[in-house]
């Protein structure tokens, strides 16, 4: 029986409201860690790591709160390789998406090949000189790949730089791609499985991904929410309306992604308790559904 550590990320500091920073606290309210349990998994819960709610940043607006953004990461990737040297396996809850730099900062090692299974809507491409709105969770890919443009604090987190080269690299469920991030993936020859295919049929797809994955010593998977269509399942941060996958549709394809044999760690980000049905139902749901990933890919 594989064991997980549940480490949380209660930073809403790269998105562009509050809210992803309740999402650790609220999936225990909602019996995530008994749940896992319920479903086969020795659960270790390593608490939070230091937070951040989301506030406007005039000092720096094309990348705001790029010092918290920095610091969350560096602090998810100390406790990933708590972790990783217990042989627990990552649990990362955020959070927004650039928690994933610090998962991936944590997960490295030095005869590792590591891939990057990135399902979301977004492909997280931009840069502070391609988008003007200065939400750095949708710039997270880029720094990862040191994408010219990118903020040199955030692209060191890492013990190498680049993170991440093109190659090590899946975009899966990607449809919301601006013009500038469609040339970065046509000029590197990134490799994407978009949302259609997903949507049309999510187990054939998280096949091929954990086809393309086995070529790397280790994998990890990034998870936002975001990819559920909002009105199909409201509990992202973005309230997209008929775009996206449903929620079945997502948590098949996640079972199938966790059951890859080379998995190394799961980071799930942009969970927003504040939406969903009062009372918290919808995210009680998506808890039960998480670990039900878990338990049907017997990661």
């Amino acid at each position: 029986m594989r064991s997980i550590a549940l480490i949380g990320a209660p930073s809403s500091a790269g998105a562009y409201a509050p809210g992803q920073e309740k999402a650790p606290e609220a999936l225990r309210r909602a019996g995530l860690v008994d749940r896992l349990s319920a479903a086969g998994f020795a659960c270790r819960d390593f608490g939070d790591v230091e937070g951040f709610r989301w506030r406007a940043d005039p000092a720096s607006p094309l990348a705001m709160n790029v010092a918290q953004v920095a610091a969350v990461a560096s602090a998810v990737a100390a406790q990933v390789r708590r972790a990783r040297s217990a042989n627990l396996l990552p649990l990362v809850v955020g959070g927004d998406c650039t928690i994933e730099l610090g998962t991936l900062a944590g997960s490295f090692a030095p005869s590792h090949r590591t891939g990057l299974i990135y399902f979301d809507l977004d492909a997280d491409l931009n840069t502070p000189e391609t988008t003007p709105d200065g939400a750095l969770d949708w710039m997270g890919v880029a720094h990862m790949l040191g994408l010219p443009g990118a903020v040199d604090r955030l692209t060191k987190i890492g013990p190498r730089r680049p993170m991440l080269v093109p190659e090590d690299l899946l975009l899966f469920g990607a449809g919301n791609i601006t013009a500038p991030e469609q040339a970065v993936i046509d000029q590197r020859a990134i490799e994407i499985i978009d949302v259609a295919a997903v949507g049309a049929d999510p187990a054939s797809a998280a096949a091929r991904a954990v086809a393309w994955a086995g070529s790397f010593d280790q994998v990890l998977i990034h998870f936002d929410v975001d990819v559920i269509d909002y009105e199909n399942f409201p509990l992202a941060e973005n309230v997209r309306r008929k775009c996206g996958i449903t929620v079945d549709a997502a948590m098949t394809a996640l079972t199938i992604l966790l059951s890859a044999d080379n998995l190394a760690g799961l980071t799930v980000c942009e969970v927003n308790p504040d939406h969903g049905a009062e009372g918290g139902a919808t995210i009680v749901d998506f808890a039960n559904r998480l670990a039900g990933s878990f338990g049907g890919a017997g990661a």
